[in-house]
């Protein structure tokens, strides 16, 4: 094979441009996620961003071998073992415990760093939050508890709201904690709590036609994740196209035409990723990197949503709003 075209072959495969030995940067990192490239630019800018206050700088001294399941979980163990094949300096694992699980199970030796991981402790990534073990550390969302908030928030939407339906993805181990978290807070509000699961679009467009039919629930939770995030215009759209009151975990959702969100920033989960990513790289050991848990959480209501769904939020929301969307 031909020199020439062999730098264009390795450099097609990491995904830089290379085009003589000098221009290689110093180091290469895996980009791991269980998402879509074409939903992930806000994300991925964010990383980036958090590189570079450490100093890196993606074409100058960094490069990055992206890896992108594309809702497709199963696909995740095979990219992991890519990336390590390439003998990365570190792994991210971005979208959330799929990409997570599937990078610790593939070495136990290249550090890793995770964003958006809703439990870690609970989903066995971590030993704990304050000393992660292993090679293993990142970012903690908290996701486990926001269908918790999602059935509270929706009932003091709708108060007389009985029946809340929660769209999980059975593909996700971290579905299962939120469901369970979302169920006691039903209970205790007298509501019952509908689980419907998707993990495909067409599961999506089905999920949705069961919805429309009698008996309808009142509201619906959107679990905050990665899947349901690269299919968010979709989802959106759906429970506009069947007027399906919904709560969502992130504030793109809410951007993107959803009434309602309660969570924490997912751009900035990513961002401060990036700078644990840079602190490895700088030869810190993931294992003295505690977990880090967001500092806030917003809330976040559409008031033209609302409108078009001919509803009202009341008084009690509308104070405690960190962002309303006209």
């Amino acid at each position: 094979m031909k020199r020439r075209t062999f730098v264009t072959l390795l450099g097609a495969t990491l995904g830089w441009p290379l085009t003589a030995p000098a221009q290689q940067p110093a180091v290469v990192i895996g980009f791991l996620s269980s998402r879509a490239p074409g939903e992930s630019t806000s994300v991925v800018a964010a990383f980036r961003a958090g590189l570079r206050e450490q100093g890196f700088i993606e074409g100058q001294n960094l490069a990055i071998a992206f890896r992108w399941a594309e809702g497709d979980y199963k696909r995740l163990p095979t990219l992991a073992a890519e990336l390590v094949g390439l003998r990365v300096a570190l792994l991210f694992a971005a979208g959330g415990p799929p990409s997570a699980l599937a990078a610790k199970a593939a070495t136990s030796t290249i550090p890793i760093v995770f964003s958006a991981a809703s439990d870690p402790v609970r989903l066995g990534l971590v030993a704990s939050l304050s000393r992660p073990g292993g090679n293993i550390t990142g970012m903690s969302t908290l996701t486990t508890p926001l269908g918790a908030k999602g059935v509270a928030l929706l009932k003091e939407l709708l108060p007389r709201a009985s029946v809340i339906a929660q769209l999980v993805n059975p593909s996700n181990p971290s579905g299962e904690l939120e469901s369970k978290e979302a169920r006691a807070a039903a209970d205790a509000l007298g509501v019952q709590l509908r689980v419907v699961t998707a993990s495909t679009v067409d599961e999506i467009d089905a999920v949705f036609g069961v919805l429309a039919k009698p008996p309808r629930p009142d509201a619906l939770i959107v679990a905050g994740e990665p899947f349901f995030d690269s299919q968010r215009a979709k989802i959106v759209a759906l429970t506009a196209r069947y007027a399906i009151p919904a709560s969502y975990a992130w504030r793109e959702n809410v951007v993107a035409g959803g009434l309602m969100s309660y969570g924490a920033s997912l751009t900035e989960s990513y961002r401060e990723a990036g700078v644990y990513s840079g602190r490895v790289l700088k030869g810190e050991k993931p294992d003295n990197l505690p977990v880090m848990q967001p500092a806030k959480f917003e809330l976040v209501l559409n008031l033209k949503t609302a409108k078009s769904l001919g509803l009202m939020f009341p008084q009690s929301l509308l104070v405690r709003a960190d962002e309303l969307i006209q």
